[in-house]
């Protein structure tokens, strides 16, 4: 396992994140199993876990915390806010009133004293970034969180943040969480590159695009069962679908012309770009973390980059990609005079 500095912290995290997104009742509802995965990541030399207070609405978090107990001071415990916790309008989002009580319930819920990295999980287009920096720069002065985070956020909130901080004298983002695969590669044009001007990690989410570089959805079968896909058909109603059954079978041809599993080829190339910290990895099971784990060493070769790079260009996503940045400026009342 390869670790790399996070940002310009002196933190140094493993390239393989553990992501616990599918920790609970909506991947996988066997918590002991759970944390069993938690603990053959950490034998396997990862060092880094990702959870977020929505995953299962609190329940991963709980598994994470029962299962780092007693290895706390071993690994870089990172977590999320922004979601809807609860019916009440206020239990979300980026104000101040929000963010002071959803650290309490995530330290909590993952039994300990700090957060290593606290991420903001979406921007918040009705919220003063500056009154969001000011609550978590209080955070970090109360020793409840050592470093903080984005996620999913665009490139020109990323760079406004960077000079929030530095106006207001805060503490400022070290890392960046996005979208970023074989499949979502618009990243490559701003975000990637913003992050690096400004000394940011970058911890990818979703490098197998959501299943489909795992080679499970193939053309002209049935989409597995307990998939994404499966209920309701949604493989075969997507209509990115076709382009997207051409491109993994392009793909599988260089995987196997580079002696790797179409697993591994998407995996290393996420890590392979240099503006990359470590990739998020989220294992439904034991079998899949063994499988996952098996890519932490791959390197890619320029001649295998060029070759995914006619598959998917530089800088472009494949069709029916969202990056979850629901701009509200692009709603027709706020276009229109």
């Amino acid at each position: 396992m390869e670790y790399r500095r996070l940002g310009r912290t002196g933190v140094k995290v493993s390239t393989q994140c553990l992501g616990a997104m599918m920790f609970g009742t909506i991947g996988n509802a066997d918590y002991d199993e759970c944390e069993r995965i938690v603990h053959r990541a950490l034998e396997a030399g990862v060092n880094f876990i990702d959870t977020a207070d929505i995953y299962s609405g609190g329940r991963s978090e709980e598994i994470v915390g029962r299962a780092i107990k007693g290895r706390r001071d071993d690994i870089v415990l990172a977590t999320k806010f922004f979601n809807p916790m609860g019916e009440d309008r206020n239990m979300r989002g980026g104000s101040r009133r929000w963010i002071v009580r959803a650290v309490e319930d995530s330290l909590r819920r993952l039994g300990t004293d700090h957060i290593d990295l606290y991420q903001m999980h979406r921007h918040d287009w009705n919220v003063d970034l500056e009154e969001t920096l000011g609550a978590l720069d209080d955070l970090v002065r109360q020793g409840k969180v050592l470093y903080l985070g984005s996620s999913s956020f665009p490139a020109d909130w990323i760079v406004e943040a960077q000079w929030a901080a530095d106006r207001r004298n805060t503490e400022r983002f070290v890392c960046e969480q996005p979208q970023y695969s074989i499949f979502a590669r618009a990243i490559e044009t701003d975000v990637l590159p913003a992050a690096r001007r400004h000394g940011m990690g970058v911890i990818p989410w979703s490098p197998l695009a959501g299943g489909w570089l795992t080679g499970k959805y193939r053309r002209g079968e049935q989409a597995p069962a307990g998939s994404r896909f499966a209920r309701g058909d949604r493989l075969g109603k997507d209509p990115s679908t076709p382009d997207r059954f051409d491109a993994v079978e392009r793909l599988t041809e260089i995987a196997d012309g580079a002696g790797l599993s179409l697993t591994h080829l998407a995996l290393g190339f996420v890590t392979e770009h240099p503006a990359v910290t470590s990739a998020i990895i989220g294992p439904k099971t034991m079998e899949q973390l063994e499988d996952l784990l098996a890519a932490a060493d791959v390197r890619l070769d320029a001649g295998v980059l060029d070759a995914i790079d006619e598959v998917v260009p530089p800088g472009t996503d494949m069709p029916g990609i969202d990056h979850m940045s629901g701009n509200p400026s692009l709603r027709p009342a706020n276009r229109r005079r």
